[in-house]
C-alpha cells in the first residue's frame, strides 16, 4: 500500500495533458474537432425544394442584383476562413500545411466557443507569398473575414498587406495584431498604475518578428513616440545604420541610439516586451530599469523571466506572461474572436488601427471593473481585483462578448469602414450576451479553481481501466492527488497493458490490507450499531466494499471527496456511500444539459426521489436555483408536468402546485412557476401568447421534474436525439462531497465528475 501524502502535484504550474491524451481526444469518435451542421430543416421534399432546386434560385437572383444581400441570404456574414501554410506552427517551426491543420481546426473552435463566429480552416501547401496571395484573394465571396495564422516572417507582412489591398473584407494576421492588442491593453493599465504617460514611456522590445513589429506599430498609433521604442533581435539593437540581419520591416523601427545590446537598451527603460526566448531577460537587466518597471515576458511556453525571478530582483515591478498559471496572461483569445465579431456585425471592409485601439482600450477598461463572482472564484491565488496582479481580463470573463465587439463595431463606424450602421449599441450588447452560454465559462472557472486548490479525490473503483485513465488525467491536469482503491498488482498490470506511466503522486490503497481498516470499522460500528450492524458486519464492509472504504476515508478526513459508479449501479453505489456519509438537507441529483441553441439547462431530480412531495420539490428548486446562479445563470425555475396550469387534469400536478405555494410563502429570490409542459417552459413566445400570467420572463433554465421516471427518460434520451452534452447527475446535499457516475462512463465524464467533487470540497 502506498503511503498517504497530502502534497499537491509537484508542479501544477507546468501541468499539461499527455501526448497520449491529446492524440486520443483528436481521434475519438469523428476524427478532428469540426463538422458541418445544418441551420435549416432538410427532412421533406418541400424542405429540399426550398433549400436547393428550385427555391435556391430566388436568393441567387437577388444577390446578383444586390451583392450586399449575400449577408442576408447566406452564412457569409458570420463566416471566417482561418488560413495558414504551416511555416510557423506554434513554437514548433515550419511543419508544413498539413501538420498545421489541427491548430487551424482549434482556431476555428475558439472562434465558435468565444464569439459564436463560424469558421473553416484552409491549409495552403505553398511557401511562396505570391502563390499564397493569389489563392486567398479569390475567396472573398465565401467569407466575411480572413484570419491568417502561423505564417513566418517576413512573408506574413507581405501576404497580409497585399491581401488587405486586394480584398474588401477584413484580413487579420492574429500572430501579429492579436498579441499587440492584448499586450497594449495590459500596458495601458500598467502605465496607469505606475503613473506613466505612454507619450514619454520608454519601451524595449526583445524580438523583431511579426508580433514584435505589430506591437511597436500599434503603440505608435496609440501615441508612443517612435524614438522611445527600441527593438532588439538576436544580433542586438536595431539602430540606424545597422546593415547586418536587417530588412525593410526591421529598418522601419531602427532608432538613433548608442545602445548595442539588450542590457544597454534596458538601462533606465520603463517597459520590457519579450517576444523571444526563455531566459533572455536577467535579474541584472531588470535592476537597471526605471522605478516600477513593467515587464511583459511573453515567450511561450517559458517566459523570458519568471515572475518569481523578476519580483525577487525588483519587488516593485508589474509583470505579465503568456501563461495561464501566472497572473496577467497575455492571451490572444481575448482579442481575435471578439474583434472579428464586431467587424462582421457591421460588415467592415477591413480591420484598421482605430478598431484595434478600441479593442485594446475596451479590454483595459474591463479589467478595471469589479469581476463577476463566477470569474472571481476561479482566481484563488490570483487576486482578481484591478491592480499589479490583474491588469488584463480573465479569458473566461462573460462580459468580453458584450464589450469588445461593441467597441470594435463603433470604431469601424466612426472610421468609415463599416457598411452596416450600428443603430443601437446597447441593444447590440444585449444580443451579444445572449449568443453565448454563461455556464460554459463558469465550468472553466470551476476547473481553474480546483487547479489553484488541489484536492485528494478517492477513485473507489481503482482497478477499472477508464477509472485509471481518469485518475492519471486528474493528476496531469493539476487538480490534485487521485487515490485509487484496489489491488496494487492489478492496477499496475492494467497500467502496463495500457502502455502509459502512472505519474508520481497517484496513490494506491488496497482496502483489504489497509492499516486504516480497524479505525474505519470502529468508527462505522459506532455510527451503525443501533441500526442492526455488528462490529464484524462493519469490518467486513470496510474490507470488501470499496465504496464503503472510500466513503470512510472521506468521512474521516483522509480524503476530500470520492468518485464511484463506473462498475456498479447508481443505487448500489449510493447505498455504500450513505453508510458513511449523511445527507444535509434534501439529497438529489442535478443534471446539466448543455445544448447549442438553448444553452445550459439544469434538470432535477435525476437520481434520488421516485415521486417527491411538495416540500421536497420546493427544496430541490431552491437548491437548484442557487447552483444556477453560481454558474452565472439567472435562475428561471419551471415545475414540469404533462399538464399546463390545470389542463389536462390529473393527480400528479397537485404536488407541483403545492410546491409553488410553498415557495410563495418562503419569499425566494428567483423566478419560478408551474405546473407546465416542457414546450411552455422553454418557448417564451408560446407562453406569452397562451399564458400571459406566467411569472417566467424568459425560457426556463431549471427544470424540476415531477418524478424520477420522467427525469431519467429526459436526460438519457436527449443526448442521443440531439447534440446536447450532459454532465451528471451531480449529487447534491451530502455532508461530504461524493459523486456517482453512470455505469460505463467514459474517461472525460469521469474526469468532469471528479473535478466537480473536488470543487465541492473547496472551503469545507
Amino acid at each position: 500500500m502506498s503511503d498517504k501524502r497530502q502534497d499537491a502535484p509537484a508542479d501544477t504550474r507546468t501541468a499539461r495533458v499527455t501526448g497520449e491524451e491529446a492524440l486520443a481526444m483528436h481521434a475519438e469518435g469523428r476524427p478532428g474537432k469540426l463538422e458541418t451542421r445544418l441551420t435549416k430543416p432538410l427532412v421533406t421534399a418541400r424542405d429540399l425544394s426550398l433549400a436547393y432546386s428550385p427555391g435556391v434560385a430566388e436568393p441567387c437572383l437577388h444577390i446578383h442584383r444586390d451583392p450586399a444581400l449575400a449577408y442576408d441570404y447566406t452564412s457569409k456574414g458570420n463566416f471566417v476562413a482561418v488560413i495558414s501554410n504551416g511555416t510557423a506552427v506554434l513554437g514548433l517551426g515550419n511543419l508544413g500545411a498539413l501538420a498545421s491543420k489541427p491548430v487551424m481546426e482549434g482556431k476555428v473552435a475558439l472562434f465558435k466557443r468565444f464569439a459564436d463566429v463560424d469558421g473553416m480552416d484552409l491549409c495552403l501547401n505553398t511557401e511562396d507569398a505570391d502563390e499564397f496571395v493569389n489563392c486567398v484573394k479569390f475567396l472573398g465571396p465565401s467569407f466575411g473575414g480572413i484570419n491568417l495564422e502561423d505564417i513566418k516572417a517576413p512573408e506574413c507582412f507581405v501576404i497580409e498587406q497585399r491581401l488587405r489591398e486586394l480584398m474588401d473584407i477584413p484580413v487579420f494576421h492574429d500572430d501579429q495584431h492579436g498579441t499587440a492588442i492584448v499586450a497594449a491593453a495590459g500596458l495601458i493599465n500598467a502605465a496607469y498604475l505606475t503613473g506613466r504617460d505612454l507619450a514619454t514611456t520608454k519601451l524595449v522590445i526583445n524580438g523583431a518578428g511579426a508580433a514584435s513589429i505589430a506591437c511597436a506599430e500599434l503603440l505608435r498609433a496609440m501615441g508612443m513616440r517612435p524614438e522611445n521604442i527600441t527593438m532588439c533581435d538576436t544580433k542586438g539593437v536595431l539602430y540606424r545604420g545597422r546593415t547586418e540581419g536587417m530588412n525593410q520591416w526591421k529598418s522601419a523601427h531602427a532608432v538613433d541610439t548608442s545602445a548595442r545590446t539588450l542590457a544597454q537598451a534596458l538601462d533606465g527603460a520603463d517597459v520590457f516586451f519579450g517576444l523571444s526566448v526563455k531566459g533572455a531577460l536577467t535579474q541584472d537587466m531588470i535592476r537597471a530599469m526605471a522605478d516600477k518597471p513593467i515587464i511583459f515576458a511573453m515567450a511561450n511556453p517559458d517566459p523570458e523571466i519568471t515572475p518569481e525571478e523578476a519580483r525577487a530582483a525588483r519587488p516593485d515591478c508589474i509583470i505579465a506572461t503568456g501563461r495561464s498559471d501566472y497572473p496577467n496572461q497575455v492571451n490572444n483569445v481575448l482579442g481575435f474572436p471578439f474583434i472579428f465579431r464586431g467587424a462582421l456585425d457591421v460588415r467592415a471592409s477591413t480591420i484598421n488601427d482605430a478598431m484595434k485601439i478600441a479593442a485594446a482600450r475596451s479590454l483595459a477598461e474591463l479589467a478595471r471593473e469589479a469581476v463577476p463572482e463566477e470569474v472571481a472564484r476561479s482566481g484563488a491565488g490570483k487576486r482578481l481585483v484591478f491592480g499589479p496582479d490583474y491588469i488584463i481580463p480573465n479569458a473566461f470573463d462573460p462580459r468580453l462578448i458584450s464589450r469588445v465587439p461593441v467597441a470594435v463595431a463603433e470604431a469601424a463606424v466612426r472610421s468609415g469602414v463599416a457598411r452596416k450602421p450600428l443603430v443601437d449599441p446597447q441593444r447590440y450588447a444585449r444580443e451579444l450576451t445572449n449568443r453565448l452560454d454563461a455556464a460554459a465559462n463558469a465550468l472553466e472557472a470551476i476547473h481553474e479553481r480546483v487547479r489553484e486548490n488541489p484536492r485528494r479525490v478517492v477513485f473507489a473503483e481503482g482497478e477499472d481501466e477508464s477509472v485509471i485513465r481518469a485518475a492519471i488525467a486528474f493528476r496531469n491536469a493539476g487538480y490534485g492527488t487521485p487515490v485509487l482503491v484496489g489491488r496494487e498488482e492489478r492496477i499496475h498490470a492494467t497500467v502496463a497493458s495500457l502502455g502509459v506511466r502512472l505519474p508520481d503522486g497517484v496513490e494506491i490503497h488496497n482496502a483489504r490490507v489497509s492499516s486504516d481498516n480497524t479505525r474505519y470499522a470502529e468508527w462505522l460500528y459506532a455510527r451503525k450499531q443501533r441500526d442492526g450492524f455488528l462490529y464484524r458486519d462493519c469490518l467486513r464492509l470496510v474490507n470488501n466494499d470499496r465504496n464503503v472504504f472510500a466513503a470512510c476515508m472521506v468521512a474521516q478526513g483522509d480524503a476530500d471527496a470520492l468518485l464511484t459508479g463506473e462498475t456498479r449501479s447508481y443505487s448500489v453505489a449510493l447505498e455504500g456511500v450513505r453508510m458513511a456519509l449523511d445527507a444535509e438537507g434534501v439529497l438529489f441529483g442535478l443534471t446539466m444539459m448543455i445544448a447549442r441553441r438553448s444553452g445550459t439547462v439544469l434538470v432535477a431530480d435525476t437520481a434520488i426521489h421516485e415521486r417527491p412531495d411538495a416540500a421536497t420539490l420546493a427544496a430541490i428548486a431552491t437548491r437548484s436555483a442557487a447552483t444556477a446562479r453560481r454558474l452565472g445563470l439567472t435562475p428561471r425555475v419551471a415545475f414540469l408536468s404533462f399538464s399546463t396550469f390545470g389542463d389536462p387534469k390529473g393527480s400528479i400536478p397537485g404536488s407541483l402546485r403545492d410546491a409553488v405555494k410553498l415557495l410563495d410563502q418562503q419569499g425566494v429570490d428567483f423566478e419560478y412557476d408551474g405546473e407546465m409542459s416542457a414546450e411552455v417552459a422553454l418557448d417564451s413566445n408560446l407562453r406569452a401568447s397562451l399564458y400571459p400570467f406566467c411569472r417566467l420572463t424568459g425560457p426556463a433554465n431549471v427544470l424540476v421534474m415531477p418524478g424520477l421516471h420522467a427525469a431519467h427518460i429526459l436526460t438519457k434520451a436527449v443526448p442521443h436525439l440531439t447534440s446536447a452534452t450532459t454532465i451528471g447527475p451531480v449529487l447534491m446535499g451530502l455532508s461530504r462531497p461524493a459523486q456517482i457516475v453512470p455505469t460505463g462512463a467514459g474517461v472525460n465524464q469521469l474526469l468532469d465528475m471528479a473535478t466537480l467533487a473536488a470543487y465541492q470540497a473547496i472551503g469545507r
